[in-house]
């Protein structure tokens, strides 16, 4: 297998007029084979019996699957670089990472090759791709849209949420999703501000955005968000582990060096270091809870830095504002603020569970008001 192909695994033909859907490869479509973006699983694969649970809104709506996305290889990597099928390119900067792992998803709505994509979020999925290629993306909460049929990297944490040029796109994403959705009628939030340190044009984009929202807006300390980020990412790799240690088995040389290195990390921590992560998870989740009950979102940026160059995309695992968030469940929405620099950056609202409603109502005003000013 050469890596020669890049945003698609596969692609199809359409006609028609319904939403243009794109599709991670890593969820079944009944009939076609499922990569994962990896050449060990993709040698062994067999034609899917029936599609992924999460594909039954699209198919009763008559959306148009243009095709199959490729994606940081099985879901567990940000840089969106592949050995296998290639490295989709950043639309914003060839020279630069589409972030992953859902890289060619971002790619296929940032480029209008579909108007929806749907991708995977297990530790910022969606949301760092739409960071790098400035798209907008929806992780939802945790257990919402069923994960049957969907190639599995960390049950605790994996979610399917959609991704689109726009919110319009992630409404339609949603409602494909979850026929009835519907965003709420209210626009009225109060926000907590985090600040982890980030690049000063990336700050100052988000806090203009902000000041044009005209929501209210509190500075919060939050001392417990690197410990979640930590245990978040302990969590991640040893579930990980778990769901590819028969693949690492029998073929590992059929796996990418970097993603069979994050494996075997998976494999490394005992049993009371992982009881001891999710302890710090049922922590965080109660500071959540409490931070919650003083604002409707948390807001910070998706990416303290901006998309880095091919070569230092790893760079992006310490920039991500985005695992704390897969770490309690709840769902976050990544959107792009123009910077004063040359490319955009991403302002992550965070909502507490089940809030995908008014996340999304929030961020068609804040995207609306930040396109009037």
């Amino acid at each position: 297998m050469v890596a020669t192909v890049t945003t698609f695994i596969t692609r199809y033909a359409t006609s028609g007029g319904g939403v243009r859907l794109a599709v991670k490869d890593l969820i079944d479509m009944e009939g076609e084979l499922t990569t994962a973006g990896c050449r060990a699983v993709a040698d062994r694969a067999v034609p899917a019996a029936r599609d992924a649970a999460c594909l039954a809104g699209a198919r009763a709506a008559g959306a148009r699957i243009v095709g199959r996305t490729n994606l940081h290889e099985l879901a567990l990597g940000v840089t969106g670089v592949n050995p296998w099928y290639g490295t989709p390119v950043n639309p914003l900067d060839p020279a630069r990472v589409p972030g992953g792992s859902s890289s060619g998803s971002a790619v296929a709505v940032a480029t209008g090759e579909a108007d929806v994509a749907y991708g995977s979020d297990t530790g910022g999925s969606v949301r760092i791709p739409a960071a790098c290629c400035g798209t907008a993306a929806l992780k939802t909460t945790w257990g919402r849209v069923p994960l049957d049929g969907v190639w599995p990297l960390s049950p605790s944490f994996d979610t399917v949420g959609p991704m689109a040029r726009d919110v319009a796109g992630l409404v339609v994403g949603m409602e494909l999703l979850e026929p009835g959705f519907a965003v709420a009628e209210t626009t009225g939030v109060t926000i907590g501000r985090l600040r982890p340190p980030a690049d000063p044009l990336i700050d100052a984009a988000v806090d203009m955005a902000l000041a044009i929202s005209v929501w209210p807006c509190i500075e919060l300390e939050v001392p417990e968000w690197d410990l979640a980020t930590q245990h978040a990412g302990l969590l991640l790799v040893a579930e990980a582990w778990e769901s590819n240690e028969a693949l690492v088995a029998r073929d590992p040389d059929g796996i990418g060096v970097d993603v069979r290195e994050r494996l075997a990390l998976g494999s490394s921590f005992d049993s009371a270091t992982v009881k001891s992560a999710w302890a710090g998870q049922r922590a965080w989740l109660h500071s959540l809870d409490v931070l919650f009950e003083r604002v409707d979102f948390l807001v910070t940026p998706t990416l303290t830095i901006f998309p880095p160059e091919l070569d230092d995309g790893n760079d992006l695992l310490v920039a991500r504002c985005t695992i704390p968030v897969n770490l309690a469940g709840v769902p976050a929405l990544a959107l792009p603020v123009p910077t004063r620099g040359g490319l955009p950056a991403s302002i992550q609202l965070i909502g507490p569970a089940d809030s995908e409603e008014l996340l999304l109502a929030a961020g068609a005003w804040l995207e609306s008001a930040v396109a009037a000013s």
